[in-house]
């Protein structure tokens, strides 16, 4: 078998425009034309034809518990992680917060090699930004 690349990762959610107001507005994806299948869904574009699909279903598998770095998630390779970093405390993420939903682990050194930082979209399903290198970390804002 000679894979060349993840086509597109599927994940459920349970209400569609709050996932495309994450997807679209906190993730920074941009949404593409879909299929007019018989059910609710999203697709957004990825380099490369990757792609991450959004599909509303009546039983997904939902996680029950709060920000876990090693648990299922998807990741996704941002060229400098120092932006990154400051793009999501732009947008209200901080490494302190009491919300789960608004809550960012950062890891610029871990064992992996290359940096990364852990966030969770509204049906808690763990999002992973990282980079091939670190180019510095922003200090958090007060």
């Amino acid at each position: 078998m000679d894979y060349q690349l993840i086509h597109h990762t599927a994940v459920g959610v349970t209400d569609l425009d709050r996932s495309r107001e994450f997807y679209s507005s906190i993730l920074g994806l941009k949404e593409r034309s879909r299929p007019p299948f018989g059910f609710p869904g999203a697709w957004y574009e990825l380099p490369n034809g990757q792609q991450v699909h959004l599909i509303v279903w009546p039983n997904p598998t939902l996680r029950a518990k709060g920000l876990e770095t090693r648990d299922v998630h998807i990741a996704l390779r941002v060229k400098s992680f120092r932006e990154a970093v400051q793009y999501f405390f732009g947008k209200g993420y901080r490494q302190d917060s009491a919300d789960e939903f608004s809550r960012i682990i950062i890891s610029p050194k871990p064992i992996a090699g290359f940096p990364q930082l852990y966030i969770m979209d509204p049906d808690r399903h763990v999002i992973e930004v990282n980079a091939a290198v670190l180019d510095s970390v922003p200090d958090a804002p007060q």
